[in-house]
């Protein structure tokens, strides 16, 4: 009882809401409850070859395979969980995010090759100002139930490039197409490499720096985001 009571009592004085609809009818470790959890809308590409996402990079890059977890519209739930991790300084939102991609990964073995993680990387500039990298929790909410090493330091963005939202798809490779560069290749050499975002749209930025990756020698590379948009 007393521990009832206590608990009771940290809930009054720090809430803990559903970021969906405001309940407070949830588990303590997580954003949604789950009601809003069943009605964020899974793309069902993570278990599903020849998918939408590895389809948008046929003559572009050399992707084994590709998934994405949730679609991602404007105004829509995904978006605002999203925003929460790069504007609001939520690190955790990522952790979360990552660890309903890591449940996806469980349930198929079309990944099963796959030696390590790399997060998109950021400019060192926006990565300052944000506190953080996005990719990387999320890459750390995966690992948390689908263990694979995460590798941070083979590759780098080496230039300082504007926000891609609201870019036509022209414009968004324009924006990235020089702006990666591997600076450890011995890491990633001959390995099967998972590059994670947030969310692709144009996949603009996921090519460049999958292009940059696929000089390295025996490199194969596939493609993981959270957020896919249609």
């Amino acid at each position: 009882m007393l521990k009832s009571l206590l608990s009771n009592f940290l809930h009054l004085i720090f809430p803990h809401n559903c970021e969906g609809c405001g309940t407070d009818i949830l588990n303590d470790d997580s954003f949604l409850c789950a009601k809003c959890l069943n009605e964020l809308p899974e793309t069902g590409f993570v278990a599903a070859a020849l998918n939408p996402l590895e389809k948008r990079f046929y003559g572009r890059i050399k992707v084994e395979q590709a998934g994405a977890g949730f679609y991602f519209s404007k105004d829509g739930l995904l978006q605002h969980l999203i925003n929460q991790l790069k504007y609001k300084s939520n690190r955790q939102m990522g952790h979360y995010l990552g660890k309903l991609l890591g449940y996806q990964l469980l349930d198929t073995n079309r990944f099963n090759t796959v030696d390590a993680l790399i997060p998109l990387p950021l400019n060192p500039k926006r990565e300052a100002k944000r506190g953080y990298n996005q990719s990387q929790m999320i890459c750390e909410g995966i690992v948390s139930v689908w263990k694979k090493p995460i590798i941070n330091d083979a590759i780098s963005r080496i230039i300082y490039t504007e926000t891609q939202t609201n870019k036509n798809v022209s414009n968004r490779w324009d924006n990235v197409e020089q702006a990666f560069a591997v600076t450890d290749d011995s890491k990633i050499k001959g390995k099967h490499i998972i590059l994670i975002d947030d969310v692709i749209t144009t996949g603009a930025s996921i090519e460049a720096c999958g292009t940059a990756l696929l000089k390295v020698a025996g490199l194969k590379l596939s493609v993981l985001s959270v957020g896919y948009t249609i």
